[in-house]
């Protein structure tokens, strides 16, 4: 068996794993103890290793502005995309699609695939676009979340200096964002990894290394899609990989990209999962608003989760079937057309919404037409 399919299968095996372990995990607690050791140990030792072995290239560093760009466009498009999904505007799933759908998280879903497919060249440059990505999901969308949670609790009493100085108190105190600011001072200095003392690289390293296990374990622990919400769910990431196509073959006729590794590495990182890191960010407003009702929260942290559960299964295998195409994604054309089935399939719940909303509403009016019809030759 091809080992990238091995570890597809490690991967789904984690989640499934995490399912069935909801037999022995009855209380919201224990969850919660979970998802702690992931926010304040293993991310952010993941975090600090990813960024101290990053090794700055000239010639790569228009990369990570091309993931920004991605992120960015994504973040201030998909709010008129959202709704074709049948997720009501302003609403807390609206403002958690909102904070996921734009993050990639091309550490977990792409990486491992590109290395195998594309070499250890390609990898280099994934990573390097990975650092606009991190700039993204840990700084502007912890931004973005907070200054939501602002708005949606109306503090009005709070002077904008006070709010701006909480958000700095909260955004330092964070472990993720401490462990950033070390590394980066370190990769300043021109520190690394084999600079660090032994056993605090050996602890951090062990740290990281529960990473993945844990994340996969807590989303098959606390995913909980509804019937009604997975075509929503479902819309919402093929409207995202439909998109990404058509900005691709874009980028790809505009600057007349024709080697086709490049191409590939295009769609595979811009296909990649949603990140958890936007998901850590909602789970600190979270817990300022737990005493709130769901409803009426800044976002929905269980909405959140099924998207990152749905997102890693539907990003690995829209991935392996790019990278394992051949020949057949050398030109933007085929990557449009790609793009346009996937904005299909994300725009078919909605109109079949309506087709059947017509459907009842002409149904309606006949059976009105009848009546009237019938009162009125019983009036004759």
């Amino acid at each position: 068996m091809d080992l990238t399919l091995q570890k597809t299968i490690t991967f789904v095996l984690f989640i499934g794993i995490g399912i069935l372990l909801k037999l022995k995990f009855k209380s919201k607690e224990e969850l919660t103890g979970i998802k702690k050791i992931i926010l304040n140990l293993a991310l952010p030792a993941t975090i600090f290793l990813a960024l101290i072995g990053v090794k700055i290239d000239s010639a790569l560093l228009s990369l990570p502005f091309l993931a920004l760009m991605l992120n960015m466009i994504l973040f201030l498009v998909f709010p008129y995309l959202i709704p074709l999904t049948g997720i009501a505007k302003n609403s807390p799933q609206y403002r958690t699609a909102r904070l996921l759908v734009p993050s990639l998280a091309p550490g977990l879903s792409c990486f491992p695939f590109v290395i195998e497919f594309l070499g250890d060249e390609y990898l280099a440059k994934a990573a390097m676009a990975d650092l606009g990505n991190k700039v993204f999901v840990l700084i502007i969308l912890y931004l973005v979340a907070m200054n939501w949670y602002y708005r949606k609790r109306a503090l009005k009493t709070t002077s904008n200096t006070k709010k701006i100085k909480s958000l700095v108190l909260a955004m330092i105190s964070e472990p993720v964002n401490i462990f950033i600011i070390i590394a980066l001072i370190l990769v300043f200095f021109g520190f690394n990894k084999e600079s660090l003392p032994f056993f605090i690289s050996e602890t951090i390293s062990r740290l990281s290394l529960i990473m993945t296990p844990l994340v996969l374990l807590f989303i098959g622990l606390a995913v909980n899609i509804k019937k009604k919400q997975f075509s929503k769910l479902l819309a919402l990431l093929f409207l995202r990989a439909g998109f990404v196509a058509l900005l691709c073959g874009s980028l790809i006729m505009v600057c007349n990209i024709e080697v086709q590794n490049d191409i590939l590495l295009l769609l595979a990182f811009g296909f990649s999962a949603c990140s958890f890191w936007p998901f850590s960010h909602i789970a600190l407003v979270d817990a300022q608003e737990n005493r709130i009702a769901k409803s009426k929260r800044t976002f929905n942290s269980n909405f959140a989760v099924n998207i990152l559960a749905l997102s890693f299964p539907l990003s690995t295998v829209l991935i392996l079937g790019i990278l394992s195409s051949g020949s057949l994604f050398s030109s933007a054309t085929p990557v449009f057309l790609l793009g346009a089935i996937f904005m299909s399939l994300g725009i078919l719940p909605f109109i079949i919404k309506n087709i059947k909303a017509i459907r009842r509403k002409a149904a309606k009016e006949k059976m009105q037409w009848v009546i009237f019809k019938t009162s009125y030759t019983e009036s004759l």
